[in-house]
């Protein structure tokens, strides 16, 4: 995560902020319930949960099954995990306090490309697509390993088209891959020469 954008923990820790959102994660951590569940048992309005409940879709914390006229949902534990390690990574957090107003070159190309925690689009120029790449490889720790879906997962969450952004980071060695298993490869192996 990027010193200046921490606009997914900010995102993440005002959704955990309210108490009654807390009660429905730990709600739907046990079980899958419908709205009317859990205003019952929260003794709250639906609609004051259905609201709870967009909020922590638009983070995808939550995930939604319609079994006829019912619609149930669960807990998305895949995406609780992966909000937790991007959010509260000690590299994350540290990078929060790194020259906090700084506005330098790389600074400016993360400014025009990125929008919160969504790429725009890929930048043409191999100089600032090494600038979004190298932002992008923050998101993953250095002694995980990681599936090529957890990989796309992670790139989802700031672009859709994760397989080139993927193909980008191996070939900058920011990633290595080796029989589906990827993790990142220390900074001072990238190849990240301006071409």
């Amino acid at each position: 995560m990027e010193p200046q954008r921490p606009e997914i923990m900010l995102q993440f820790c005002k959704a955990m902020a309210d108490e009654s959102r807390l009660k429905i994660i730990g709600l739907l951590s046990t079980a899958e319930h419908s709205v009317q569940q859990l205003a019952t048992m929260l003794e709250l309005k639906e609609p004051t949960v259905s609201h709870h409940l967009s909020v922590l879709k638009g983070l995808d914390l939550v995930r939604l099954r319609a079994d006829g006229n019912f619609r149930w949902y669960r807990l998305n534990e895949e995406m609780l995990g992966q909000i937790s390690r991007a959010v509260f990574s000690r590299g994350s957090i540290a990078r929060l306090a790194i020259s906090a107003g700084a506005r330098d070159p790389e600074r400016k190309i993360l400014d025009n490309f990125v929008d919160g925690q969504r790429l725009l689009e890929i930048p043409v120029s191999y100089k600032k697509r090494l600038v979004i790449l190298k932002w992008l490889v923050d998101f993953f720790e250095p002694d995980i390993s990681y599936t090529e879906g957890q990989v796309n997962a992670t790139l989802k969450l700031h672009h859709h088209d994760c397989a080139t952004l993927r193909r980008e980071m191996i070939g900058c060695a920011m990633l290595s891959r080796d029989k589906g298993i990827y993790r990142r490869r220390p900074e001072s192996e990238w190849r990240t020469v301006v071409k």
